[in-house]
Parts: C-alpha cells; sequence; structure tokens
C-alpha cells in the first residue's frame, strides 16, 4: 500500500523548537513576559488594541460570554454548522443559543434569517467564521447595531482571513482563535482573544487567572475565575509561528488551490463558494457531496479512503442534533435543513503543509473512484 496521507499535520520548524527550549532555560514558565508579548503581537497583526491569551478557543468563548454578562434566562443567535464550542460556551452561563440556518453556498449562518430569531431575551450574535471565510459581517453589524446586540465572532478557524481588508477577529466586540495542532498556527492547544474593549479584556484576563486582578495579590480573588491561563512556553511557540504565518496561510493557500484545479469542475461535488472581498485563510479543505448522494454514501466513502489510507473526517455533525442538545432544548431533525443537508454530505479531505501535487492527485483520483 503507498505511504498513508494524514488529514492534518502542524507545521513547526525547529525556529519553534528554540523558542520552547529558550523558555525552558528561565525561571518563569508560566505568568512571564512571553504571555505580554504574544498577546501584545497577536492583537497587533489582527489589528485590535487587546489580546487576551488563553488555554483554548473554547475557553476565550466562554470568557467573552462572561464578560459581556450574559447570564441564565438570556439568548445568544449562532449557527448549528460549526465545532460544539461555538454553542456550548453560552451554555456555561446558563443562556440558551438560539441556532439560525446557514447559507448553502458560503456554509456560514445566513443573516437574512437572523431577525426572526431576535427575541427579548436575545443579547448577542456569535457567527463562526467557518473553514476560514468571515461571515458576512456588514449584513450582521448592521442588525447587532439596530438591535443594541453585541457581537462575539469565533474566527477560530480563520487566522489571516480578510474581510474588505479588515482581519478575521476584529469586526465585534471581541473576536477568538484556537490554536489547536490543525490550526493555521498552533500552539498544541491554546486561544486567543482579540478586541478593542480594555474594560473587557482587563475581566477577561481576570477571569481566565481565578478571578485575580492584575494589582491584586496571589491570594486575593474579588470575582470568580477559572484556571484558563496560558503558559510561557506555549505563548514562546505561538510567538514563533506568528513570525511565520505569511509563509503558512502561502502553503495552505497552495494546498486548496491545487485541490480546487481538480475539482471545481466535477458535478458531483460542491466547493464552499468564497465571497468577494473575502482573502481566506484556509482551515482545513472540506467538500460536500452532490445531493444524488445519501450521508450512507458519504460515510463509505470516508470508510474507504480511510482503508486507502487516506485521511478524512466528517465536518461538522450539527451542533442541534447532538444528543445533550435534544434534551435540553428540544431541537429535532429537520429544524435546520440547510445545515443537516450539508452535515450529512461533507467531508474533510487531507489538508496540510507537507502534501505534495502527486498526493493531491492521489486523493482526488481515489475519491473520483469511489464517488
Amino acid at each position: 500500500m503507498p505511504q498513508p496521507i494524514p488529514l492534518a499535520r502542524p507545521n513547526i520548524t525547529q525556529t519553534e523548537i528554540d523558542a520552547a527550549v529558550a523558555v525552558l532555560r528561565t525561571p518563569q514558565l508560566s505568568l512571564g513576559p512571553k504571555v505580554e508579548e504574544f498577546e501584545q503581537e497577536f492583537a497587533s497583526y489582527c489589528g485590535t488594541r487587546f489580546g487576551v491569551a488563553c488555554s483554548s478557543g473554547t475557553a476565550g468563548l466562554h470568557l467573552i460570554v462572561k464578560g459581556l454578562g450574559i447570564q441564565p434566562g438570556d439568548e445568544v443567535i449562532t449557527t448549528p454548522y460549526s465545532f460544539i464550542a461555538s454553542a456550548n460556551c453560552s451554555v456555561m452561563e446558563g443562556a440558551k443559543p438560539v441556532f439560525v440556518d446557514i447559507d448553502k453556498h458560503t456554509w456560514n449562518i445566513d443573516p437574512s434569517r437572523i431577525p426572526d430569531a431576535i427575541t427579548p431575551k436575545t443579547k448577542a450574535i456569535l457567527p463562526v467564521d467557518v473553514f476560514g471565510q468571515i461571515a458576512d459581517m456588514d449584513a450582521i453589524s448592521t442588525i447587532a447595531n439596530e438591535r443594541d446586540l453585541r457581537i462575539i465572532e469565533d474566527s477560530c478557524e480563520a487566522l489571516g482571513s480578510r474581510f474588505n481588508g479588515q482581519m478575521a477577529g476584529s469586526f465585534g466586540d471581541a473576536g477568538v482563535f484556537g490554536f489547536y495542532p490543525n490550526k493555521q498556527i498552533t500552539t498544541g492547544e491554546g486561544g486567543m482573544i482579540v478586541t478593542d474593549d480594555e474594560n473587557l479584556a482587563q475581566l477577561c484576563r481576570s477571569f481566565r487567572n481565578q478571578g485575580r486582578d492584575t494589582q491584586g495579590g496571589w491570594l486575593a480573588h474579588p470575582r470568580m475565575g477559572y484556571n484558563y491561563r496560558l503558559n510561557d512556553i506555549l505563548c514562546a511557540i505561538g510567538i514563533a509561528q506568528l513570525s511565520r504565518i505569511d509563509e503558512i496561510i502561502a502553503e495552505r493557500s497552495r494546498v486548496q488551490h491545487l485541490y480546487r484545479e481538480r475539482l471545481v469542475g466535477d458535478d458531483r461535488l460542491q466547493l464552499q463558494r468564497v465571497l468577494p472581498g473575502i482573502e481566506m485563510s484556509w482551515f482545513v479543505f472540506v467538500v460536500r457531496l452532490d445531493d444524488r448522494y445519501s450521508q450512507e454514501d458519504r460515510d463509505r466513502i470516508l470508510r474507504e479512503l480511510s482503508d486507502r489510507g487516506i485521511g478524512c473526517s466528517n465536518y461538522f455533525a450539527p451542533i442541534h442534533l447532538q444528543p445533550f442538545y435534544r434534551e435540553e432544548f428540544g431541537y429535532n431533525d429537520g429544524d435546520f435543513p440547510v445545515c443537516e443537508s450539508l452535515a450529512s454530505r461533507s467531508l474533510a479531505l487531507p489538508f496540510h503543509h507537507e502534501l505534495t501535487e502527486n498526493d493531491i492527485d492521489r486523493v482526488c483520483a481515489e475519491l473520483g473512484k469511489l464517488l
């Protein structure tokens, strides 16, 4: 059998290894200078005033929900086609995620459906930049401004993407990024909040550090908090990764371009439509099977690609159909048909910087045979 092709692989070089080792030679492995350095450089890259490093993108989302004062009984409008953290972060504070179906071409939340979901309990809109494509923030911002709603931008998959020249994460009250190993940059685990709101940034810093204030003592906890810190070793890796971000994005763009050259004319597949004005930093490469195929067909293709040594996965499963969401909020099959149709037919192909043109030829050829 040919060499296996993994689904994802982190882009780590000697630069990152040296950065981590350098911190290990110091006495400050946590709460040291690398945290603030990473925060400042990251915020500058995103065009925001403040960055708040945290232990994951999920933690960052939770900190913002808490920092904005969202509480039990409140509602947050979001997408059902996402990683589950974008809904769980509201549930963590006792609020209800209210789902709105997606656009069938962009795969992001459909802004035209948002007004009908707004109630007196709605406090925020939480759009997700799915697979690296920034949501329609012009339309979403207009709705939020008219209804006095906050915006939490889940940009965990979109570091480096731009919409009309503006960076992902900088459109709302705050944005969040994740640094899991399959993301554009990685610290192994980790996340970053970006915002122009100084009070929100300070609150998030306090919440992530067991409720301590920056001027208080180690055992002074003026508010409820969590251990959502990111240590200096991981921040040093993040600084090194961020210094290479243009190179990393270019490598990922090369791979998606090779896929699109081979697949764009195949009427058995649909590709995510990238809207005008979007400069996309690619997170994964997902294809949607045409409606002639069923979920059973998709699942068979996933199994057989895996049997041939080709990494692949379904992407995403509808959040509202997860058992907890069915039981807690009463969501059912058919509630969000565009999301459900996409989720039942979508699959992620291998996507990372080490893929060669021959690798992509092999993936596309095997996929074509199975189709």
